[in-house]
């Protein structure tokens, strides 16, 4: 049971540049969340903020071989969100 004076905020700690992606760095109830985002589709890492001792060693982990399993991902939900709605589509 939370208590009334207990506050959730989350607080954008950073955006991180990519020519094909957003990607968002966020702070809530002692996690980052990393948000990836690509179009209509967005993944999310949670981590407790205590694994994480430095920011930048975090963001330097973010390899071209990352992104391209997080473009495959999303080509995957893609695939399975299209698969869902076909026999919802009107002719």
């Amino acid at each position: 049971m939370l208590e009334k004076n207990y506050i959730c905020s989350m607080r954008l700690v950073r955006q991180i540049p990519h020519e094909h992606f957003l990607i968002s760095l966020h702070q809530y109830n002692d996690n980052y969340l990393l948000s990836i985002t690509l179009d209509d589709y967005q993944q999310q890492f949670k981590v407790p903020v205590s694994s994480i001792s430095d920011l930048e060693h975090l963001e330097q982990q973010l390899t071209p071989a990352f992104y391209s399993a997080c473009l495959q991902d999303f080509i995957r939900m893609r695939e399975r969100w299209l698969q869902l709605l076909k026999p919802l589509q009107h002719d």
